[in-house]
């Protein structure tokens, strides 16, 4: 699906930063996955993306076809133009492996191996009425509460706590909701992470605290939570870049494609605490 960059510039920034006067109803939180703890030998990536939902987030609406929630195949952030399901499965440097439906909740989940490094990127599409649920799991992830494994072929990959880096990709749920949890870390492990949603070092600041993690990309502002981001983000992550130089990625890709100043997309993505 092709949009022209006006049109999603604006789309999005009313979709992912705006919470309406009415405050989403909260979705009960039932835990996906055991903890099942996993040492991995390959880096592997693992991305929680809330889809687009009018119904269920607190945002303003978009069109319908794509803020349906339960159709990940055509939603803003999954399976449009800019989406992660369409963004990566046409990049040079990611091959889409395997795609499978996980669970009500989790509606489509994709996983791809890098075409040069032994890196491995999983991305799970959240049913959007359960952007609570997603929000939480992300933070278990972060805090190394929540930990399973997947199998693909031969290889086993360890996710949610047990991969290297967690990220979030979507509307702000924090700004509808409040969490009763602290996510304290229970591993002493630290986690690289990855928030693209509006403010989000803002909302999500105390959380990561206290999980120990270590934001490498995220959020002062509104902003537009597409795929290029995160994509050129994870191409210096993969190389071992530095926090800065991935930084400097992300801010670049923002800068392209929202056609804004590097310096104004640099502030906008912040690096660390």
């Amino acid at each position: 699906m092709k949009t022209n960059l006006t049109f999603f510039l604006l789309l999005l920034l009313t979709t992912s930063c705006f919470s309406k006067n009415e405050t989403p109803k909260n979705q009960t939180i039932t835990a996906t996955t055991p903890t099942v703890a996993f040492e991995n030998t390959a880096k592997v990536i693992h991305i929680f993306v809330a889809l687009c939902d009018n119904k269920y987030q607190g945002i303003l609406p978009v069109p319908s076809k794509i803020g349906n929630g339960q159709d990940p195949n055509n939603n803003l952030y999954w399976g449009c133009g800019y989406g992660i399901k369409t963004y990566f499965k046409k990049s040079a440097e990611w091959k889409l492996l395997k795609s499978e439906k996980v669970s009500g909740v989790v509606l489509e989940r994709l996983i791809f191996k890098h075409v040069s490094k032994n890196v491995f990127l999983v991305a799970d599409a959240y049913d959007g009425k359960e952007i609570q649920q997603c929000t939480e799991e992300f933070l278990k992830s972060n805090s190394g509460d929540l930990k399973n494994t997947l199998q693909i072929g031969d290889k086993t990959l360890g996710i949610y706590g047990n991969s290297n880096l967690v990220a979030y990709i979507g509307h702000n749920g924090l700004m509808d909701f409040k969490l009763n949890e602290t996510y304290a870390n229970t591993d002493n492990k630290t986690r690289d992470c990855i928030i693209l949603a509006c403010k989000s070092k803002n909302y999500f600041a105390p959380y990561l605290k206290n999980s120990k993690s270590n934001p490498m990309v995220w959020t002062t502002q509104f902003m537009a939570p597409e795929a290029y981001t995160i994509h050129d983000a994870l191409s210096g992550y993969v190389l071992n870049e530095t926090p800065t130089q991935i930084h400097l990625r992300a801010a670049k890709a923002y800068a392209k494609f929202q056609k804004c100043s590097v310096k104004a997309a640099s502030k906008l993505l912040a690096t660390g605490f």
